[in-house]
């Protein structure tokens, strides 16, 4: 891999086309629900669109969502996509989703579900009242190894989610279990998608939350994980994950036309995407700016 072309470079979006999805909602941005769907309605009208997912939502707030939204949609666009966050009463959740899908058509989709589980017996519980014509995403702990969870997730055709962190630094998880993770679900081969923390794309010390003096801790960048997942899908081991999870220097994740290179590794594009379309699907983000405007200080974008 020689040739630099011009930014984004195809590697760079096989990697993260449609990778974020927003979550303005949610801290620490915890925006009301008139700015965060100004905010989705603009990020969708910028050049970097496609970089964009869906709008990620409490299910309690599908319908205060679509009374907000629809003067905001434009004629002849797309459906917007959300991904719904279930409460405790899934079958409840998924009956009033479907009302939802079935009022609101043409207009929005709610085509995922998330929800958290730390057994097996809400995990069956997920499975048995899915929403038809969605997938769904089972947040895991990852203080213990994930392993017969995901086989659980696996079993029942679903997809799982790891906490990369949050408002506290105790929130963070550890390298290691961000690289243990990756391997299990690549093991299992059960796709993934990640929340919280990924605002920047590389790891570094940043603030935790926007507010002035607020605390700093150390965060995963969105292109190590994403790209550490690639290799994840190709078998590599967790140590060598862990390398990765760590990297910080910028120049060290290189894109090219051809793929992107880390130290000694090389991906090719077509496999970057064949990551996405099937193994390491998205990020949730209360910010799309800061993931976009980082890119673009990196001359990524």
């Amino acid at each position: 891999m020689t040739e630099a072309p011009r930014r984004p470079s195809p590697s760079l979006r096989a990697l993260v086309a449609g990778l974020v999805d927003y979550a303005g909602l949610f801290p620490p941005a915890s925006l009301g629900m008139r700015e965060a769907v100004r905010h989705y309605a603009k990020y969708l009208r910028t050049p970097e669109a496609w970089m964009l997912g869906r709008f990620v939502v409490p299910v309690g707030r599908i319908e205060e969502l679509a009374a907000t939204a629809l003067s905001h949609r434009l004629p002849g666009a797309a459906p917007w996509r959300l991904s719904a966050l279930l409460g405790e009463d899934l079958a409840h959740d998924i009956a009033r989703l479907e009302t939802f899908n079935r009022e609101h058509a043409g207009h929005f989709m709610v085509d995922v579900v998330e929800v958290r589980a730390e057994s097996p017996e809400r995990i069956r519980a997920l499975a048995v009242a899915r929403l038809e014509g969605a997938v769904a995403y089972v947040e895991l702990p990852q203080a213990d190894d994930p392993r017969r969870l995901l086989e659980t997730v696996a079993g029942a055709g679903l997809r799982a989610k790891i906490r990369t962190g949050g408002v506290t630094a105790a929130s963070v998880p550890t390298v290691a279990q961000v690289a243990r993770f990756l391997v299990r679900c690549a093991e299992v081969r059960v796709p993934f998608k990640a929340t919280a923390g990924l605002h920047h794309p590389l790891r570094g010390e940043y603030r935790l939350t926007y507010e002035q003096g607020g605390p700093s801790a150390t965060m995963f960048g969105f292109l190590n994980v994403f790209v550490a997942a690639a290799l994840a899908w190709q078998g590599v081991g967790e140590d060598e994950l862990v390398d990765l999870l760590e990297e910080r220097d910028p120049t060290a994740i290189q894109f090219f036309a051809q793929g992107v290179r880390w130290r000694r590794r090389e991906i090719p594009a077509e496999e970057l995407a064949d990551t996405r379309a099937s193994f390491a699907v998205a990020f949730g983000s209360c910010s799309f700016r800061e993931p976009v405007d980082d890119l673009h200080d990196l001359e990524l974008l």
